[in-house]
């Protein structure tokens, strides 16, 4: 995909963009839009969340890897001073 000849090479583009994310230019963009359009009374916020597709990844829920059908370990007294 090409980038219209006058916003510049695709590297000098990314590099320019790149650069306003780091340094808050998007965030103060963003800031004054919504701004402008709450003082317009143009706002009208809808937001959807289906937990039905909203899934941890396997492993992050606990789940056991196949195969793996080992008894746990047995627990092993640390090497620190002995009790007497």
């Amino acid at each position: 995909m090409c980038l219209p000849a006058e916003f510049g090479s695709w590297k000098s583009t990314y590099t320019r963009l790149r650069r306003w994310a780091i340094d808050g230019t998007w965030d103060r963009v963003f800031t004054a839009l919504l701004a402008r359009a709450d003082a317009d009374e143009d706002l009208d916020w809808v937001v959807s969340v289906d937990s039905t597709i909203v899934r941890a990844h396997q492993h992050a829920a606990g789940a056991r890897k196949k195969g793996s059908s080992q008894a746990s370990r047995p627990t092993m007294p640390s090497d620190g001073p002995e009790a007497g």
